[in-house]
């Protein structure tokens, strides 16, 4: 295969969205591992999930260093040392019993994993390849690419806890990250490869944090991360705790995953037709109705079936929109860096969220208050992104310049 064939507009989507496959479709699984972890190791949930949130905290702030790495000498070396940083995660996860390496493993190893190997960068590199009128749809793809690595790896991960161990499982799951260190290859491009910019990455990062809607787009993809690493983690062992069996908790998540396909797919196509804000603050209240089911109603498999083909819909929707609005206000040359930068939001609302649920399930013995907080801070996010001024920087600062 020729450079020009592996480094074309359908090689690097294909191949970013294997990788993002296995990424998100191993991450969606860890949920699964909480009640075997805790019950063997005699730890209280709120171990596994402080480790878990303290996870996510990494992603976001590893996941901003490694876009600046990205951008400064391309993508193809940073998500393979992801990948690498992934398979001893997994290995590390299987083998270690004191909570402290526990938190130190789910730090370091499974955080940089995720943030080498996950929207900020790959996305980045998906968007520099396609004109600007097809880029939000082929985020979409990417991104309902690691949706569907959610359906299809959750329900193998079931099964290998299920038929060897939840040991075993990890070994398997560490072979199946091994498989992203040669899909890199396509995604090893020049970081300014069909991007033209005079500016310097430290200038870059000056003028987003001098710009409002970089704030707003943080905190509104604080909540999303809040909700999605809450239910990720929370979702089964809730579903347990009302009576139904664990298989319809995972079946749940896949569901989720199945529908977030559809979700991402559609987000990326009205993004490419609509204003994105506007689509991000009508995610979020239709989101904070969803959760009021979990609260409101009594749980039984249709109702959890219902909320999960909703909330699937909804899932990753945000993520083409948001990365979209990152590269159409501040341009594509940086985009990894400042992309992975509001991310960083999204992962620190993922710590509280993961970490806060545990908390008030150990100190009240109910997940209900993690809920009707997830109501509110939907609500939140939905005015939160209204004010985002979508017009790109380089557009306003030619009018005064004409005039």
């Amino acid at each position: 295969m020729g450079s020009k064939t592996l480094r074309s507009p359908l090689t690097v989507l294909v191949c970013g969205c294997l990788i993002m496959c296995i990424s998100f479709g191993i991450r969606a699984g860890f949920g699964l591992f909480m009640q075997p972890v805790s019950v063997e190791h005699a730890w209280g949930r709120e171990v596994f999930s402080l480790s878990i949130a303290l996870q996510n905290l990494m992603w976001g702030a590893l996941g901003a260093v490694a876009g600046a790495f990205a951008d400064r000498f391309g993508p193809g070396r940073v998500i393979a040392c992801g990948a690498i940083a992934y398979i001893l995660g997994l290995i590390g996860l299987a083998t270690i019993d004191t909570p402290w390496l526990l938190h130190l493993n789910s730090s370091l190893f499974l955080g940089g994993a995720l943030g080498g190997t996950s929207f900020g960068i790959i996305l980045a590199v998906i968007g520099r390849t396609v004109a600007p009128e097809r880029r939000s749809l082929y985020m979409g793809i990417a991104t309902a690419a690691g949706s569907f690595g959610q359906f299809l790896l959750l329900p193998l991960t079931q099964f290998l806890i299920s038929k060897f161990g939840w040991h075993n499982a990890l070994f398997a799951l560490a072979a199946i990250a091994a498989l992203i260190i040669p899909l890199t290859l396509a995604l090893a491009s020049r970081p300014d490869a069909g991007v033209q910019s005079s500016q310097s990455l430290g200038e870059a990062f000056h003028e987003a944090m001098r710009e409002k809607g970089f704030h707003l787009l943080f905190w509104g993809y604080f909540v999303c991360g809040f909700h999605i690493a809450m239910l990720t983690v929370h979702l089964p062992s809730f579903v347990t705790d009302q009576g139904l069996k664990a298989e319809q908790g995972m079946t749940a998540l896949a569901l989720i995953g199945l529908f977030n396909v559809l979700g991402t797919l559609s987000a990326g196509i009205l993004g490419g037709r609509f204003s994105k804000k506007y689509l991000l603050s009508t995610i979020y209240i239709v989101r904070a109705g969803l959760i009021s089911i979990l609260v409101f109603l009594p749980l039984s498999p249709v109702t959890l079936y219902t909320f999960a083909c909703g909330i699937g819909l909804l899932w990753l929707s945000t993520v083409p929109l948001t990365n979209g609005l990152v590269g159409q206000i501040f341009g594509m040359r940086y985009a990894a860096m400042l992309a992975s930068i509001v991310f960083f939001g999204h992962q620190i609302g993922s710590f509280i969220g993961v970490w806060l649920a545990g908390y008030l399930y150990d100190t009240t013995g109910s997940y209900a208050g993690a809920f009707m907080i997830s109501i509110g801070l939907g609500l939140f996010a939905a005015i939160v992104n209204l004010p985002v001024n979508e017009k790109p920087l380089a557009e306003r600062k030619a009018i005064p310049a004409a005039a």
